[in-house]
């Protein structure tokens, strides 16, 4: 998962109909290719989905997928180029946007394991 913040805001996006868990709202994420490191798969998650050059900061946290079925890594990301126009790629991103973290919870389709990051994980790495 690539956490990228500008400011206050974080960066969610919305998966295209054309992948697992369509329509749901999270933040870049995408599968650790063989040999591949996990801030390697940030960077290159980020701009295959979103056209746009990340700086991975940090692991913050990982946990389970909501379906079990593989672990989730959790990277603070800085962009490189403030200002980036995000290009989706819509075969994996149907929608972007940057909101306050809290504003998660009131979007439909979200996973349980993102709301808790952003209310829980992520403030408390920024005290």
């Amino acid at each position: 998962m690539a956490v990228i913040s500008r400011g206050e805001r974080v960066l969610v996006i919305r998966r295209s109909n054309e992948v697992p868990f369509p329509d749901y709202w999270s933040p870049v994420s995408g599968k650790i290719e063989p040999g591949e490191r996990q801030e390697a798969a940030v960077v290159r998650e980020v701009r295959e989905e979103l056209g746009m050059a990340v700086l991975p900061v940090s692991k913050v946290w990982e946990c389970p997928s909501s379906d079990g079925a593989y672990w989730l890594h959790w990277w603070t990301a800085e962009l490189a180029d403030e200002t980036a126009v995000l290009v989706l790629d819509p075969r994996e991103v149907s929608e972007a946007r940057w909101i306050h973290p809290g504003e998660l919870r009131s979007f439909e389709n979200v996973f349980e394991a993102d709301v808790q990051f952003f209310e829980e994980i992520f403030p408390a790495r920024l005290d």
